[in-house]
């Protein structure tokens, strides 16, 4: 099995941290909120053994990344020229974006901006950017599914999410009492969250988008008018849904179809938000049906 390998690349004036594996066409894998390159540690392995090359980055604001100062860097614009500028620094011809939550949010963007740089999309349990405005707006059951992330918005969020050795958000990853982090994975975790500004860096992408719960004093989404014409997904997509996730409900992906025209939808309805972790096995074949054989 090949080895995991770390190192750095200079990318959209940042310095990024990346895990790669393997040896052939890329193969990028962006991880979500809380989380960080070791989130794909089992997928790049898998790939890395058939003929990809894996590679996982922490994105920016995270663990060993840069992390910018302010809220401004991590808006979406920012978010999709990073992964354009990663995947120049190991590849000059089209690749496979692999994305989970917040990493899955940049990846639905470049897409539709750079369809040309993709062979395959494969997203995660993240929304489309249409249907999760869509759902914030209209749908009580996701505003109130995703009331979490007015805490994640507030400036208390750093103080509450690391107190009592950051308890709050490793038990996100233990819902229906099956947790799915080893004491290994504990402790890589907290010491992620506890890189000087990493905690802030990851939240800072919640406070930076304009998809959030609305309020009495605030509106949110509904202050936009986006036309679904505008969101179309050019790129033969795999969508992976593991329909248990608390936050994220399956009418995020309603419709889906129209937008994606080259769909292929898998609804998992044993699985959580953290199916990369539930099922890695699943995961792993689902992902290598649909892009084929990497080198060779």
């Amino acid at each position: 099995m090949p080895e995991i390998t770390h190192g750095y690349v200079t990318a959209n004036g940042l310095r990024f941290h990346c895990a790669r594996a393997g040896d052939g066409k890329l193969m990028l894998f962006l991880h979500g909120f809380p989380e960080f390159w070791r989130a794909w540690r089992r997928m790049l392995v898998h790939f890395g053994a058939r003929g990809w090359l894996a590679v996982a980055p922490d994105l920016r604001g995270y663990n060993l990344s840069d992390k910018p100062e302010g809220v401004e860097p991590y808006r979406a614009r920012h978010l999709v020229s990073d992964i354009g500028a990663l995947a120049a620094a190991y590849t000059g011809g089209k690749f496979v974006l692999v994305a989970h939550d917040w990493g899955g949010a940049a990846a639905w963007g470049f897409a539709v901006a750079h369809p040309e740089r993709l062979s395959h999309l494969v997203i995660i349990n993240s929304p489309h950017p249409y249907t999760f405005w869509r759902e914030l707006v209209n749908n009580p059951a996701q505003r109130k599914a995703s009331e979490y992330m007015l805490l994640f918005r507030h400036a208390k969020a750093e103080r509450v999410l690391s107190e009592n050795g950051y308890a709050r958000l490793l038990a996100a990853f233990a819902e229906f009492g099956n947790d799915v982090m080893s004491a290994e994975d504990r402790a890589a975790y907290v010491e992620a969250w506890s890189q000087p500004g990493a905690l802030s860096g990851g939240l800072n992408y919640y406070r930076a988008s304009p998809m959030y719960p609305p309020t009495e004093a605030d509106p949110g989404p509904a202050k936009l008018q986006l036309k679904a014409a505008d969101f179309i997904v050019r790129v033969p997509t795999l969508v992976l849904w593991g329909e248990r996730d608390r936050a994220l409900l399956t009418g995020c992906i309603d419709g889906l179809d129209a937008l994606v025209p080259q769909l292929r939808l898998v609804r998992v309805p044993e699985a959580s938000h953290w199916i990369v972790h539930e099922l890695p096995g699943r995961v792993a074949s689902e992902i290598e049906a649909f892009v084929g054989r990497g080198r060779g």
